[in-house]
């Protein structure tokens, strides 16, 4: 059985703003999410900016059907909330909730690279200073990265498939591609698909600086400049994106909006480093092939790719020999950017937040710049959309993530 995939509803919580349609507006207009950090004193790392989502209001869903109540919202962590908030957005974006479908054939795959990292800082702060005792019952369960999964299938009654897949950066392509193939292959008729992190903890900073990841740039308009020569670390960023995967004649039948139709997946992984990509890019360049060919396209029918793009000396050269090796001469035809560079680095999130963005520039014929990079590193010489945004018909699209422990996600989007 092999049965026709499409996105039928999208919701988000970004740096740029918490809603699909004010997130695009924004990314559309070029704008930086990227700000200042004031929760602790950055003298002490030298980290200095973050993708820090600042119009969360969480009250704002209290007593929301699909969300949580004020009392519950006390036992259920900032990520967690964030994606539950993210799929209902989906959800009411699809304009169902899929009551007429088995339960069973209703899935959730929303992961997380981290979890609850934050909480789990501050409960360990409590346990030091105030005993065992005092650790909180509801610590495990709130802090577990498996938990946004699963509370969202405790809103929607999705009891099909859940699962947490975390493969640090890649985890949110990883958890819509596995999603994708479940629905393809029979198992589910719909899942809700993504991932969520949310890390401000000064540690969490200190930890991914001092392993040399992240920029230490003091001007802000310079801290996240994928591609350029003077790139200098990524930005660390918070969020989370969903997105509704559902089988091609169910959706029809019901007169769905859809989005695109995601059409093929690759996944593999480099075998070469705990951090660095391999440096000739041969298994993430697999992964495109074969998110290609599971579309049934030739590679020169990609015309856009939304590049995992980090803004580190070693991911972007990398991932630039990893385009030429897939796509060889046509690589300097593809369109290609970096959403990074407006939103920092969603860890678990990066993923199913710039699918949506890959989405929406299918639907619209629309490429964002890559804000803020100037003058591209003598070994990046593809066309990274530089001078401002690009108005172009866009057919067929990849989106790529690379994570830690060199995993490597891919998937191919159809214009509809």
């Amino acid at each position: 059985m092999s049965r026709k995939v499409v996105i039928t509803g999208l919701g988000a919580v970004t740096p740029l703003g918490t809603g699909v349609q004010k997130f695009w507006e924004n990314i559309k207009a070029g704008k930086l999410g990227i700000s200042a950090i004031d929760s602790f004193d950055t003298e002490r790392t030298g980290v200095k900016f973050g993708g820090i989502v600042r119009d969360f209001d969480e009250t704002a869903y209290y007593g929301v059907e699909g969300c949580f109540e004020k009392k519950e919202a006390k036992h259920i962590d900032r990520f967690t909330k964030y994606a539950v908030v993210s799929a209902h957005e989906a959800l009411e974006d699809a304009g169902t909730d899929f009551s007429d479908l088995d339960p069973y054939k209703a899935g959730v795959m929303v992961g997380s690279g981290i979890g609850g990292i934050d909480l789990t800082l501050s409960e360990y702060r409590k346990y030091l200073e105030k005993g065992a005792g005092r650790v909180s019952p509801f610590y495990i369960p709130m802090m577990i990265s498996n938990m946004a999964s699963g509370t969202i299938s405790i809103k929607t009654g999705f009891r099909g498939a859940n699962m947490d897949i975390s493969t640090a950066c890649a985890t949110g392509t990883h958890c819509i591609g596995e999603a994708f193939r479940k629905i393809k292959d029979g198992y589910l008729d719909v899942c809700i698909a993504g991932g969520t992190e949310s890390a401000r903890e000064e540690f969490t900073y200190a930890a991914f600086a001092n392993m040399k990841a992240l920029t230490k740039c003091d001007v802000l308009e310079k801290a996240s400049i994928p591609f350029d020569r003077d790139r200098s670390g990524f930005v660390l960023g918070e969020g989370c994106g969903v997105l509704i995967l559902e089988e091609y004649e169910h959706a029809k039948a019901r007169g769905a909006k859809i989005y695109a139709e995601i059409a093929g997946y690759g996944a593999t992984c480099d075998g070469y480093h705990m951090t660095s990509p391999m440096p000739t890019g041969e298994a993430s360049a697999m992964g495109m092939k074969l998110a290609v060919e599971e579309a049934g396209l030739a590679p020169e029918d990609i015309d856009y790719i939304n590049a995992h793009g980090t803004s580190t000396g070693l991911n972007d050269k990398y991932e630039t020999a990893a385009i030429k090796l897939a796509f060889g001469q046509h690589a300097y035809n593809l369109k290609i950017n970096s959403t990074k560079s407006m939103i920092g680095h969603l860890l678990g999130a990066a993923g199913a937040v710039e699918a949506i963005v890959t989405v929406k520039s299918l639907q619209e014929g629309f490429v964002h710049e890559t804000v803020g990079t100037k003058n591209p590193d003598d070994e990046c010489d593809l066309d990274y959309c530089i001078n401002g945004g690009i108005r172009c018909e866009i057919k067929n699209a990849l989106s790529n993530s690379l994570g830690f422990g060199g995993h490597n996600a891919t998937i191919c989007l159809k214009k509809i």
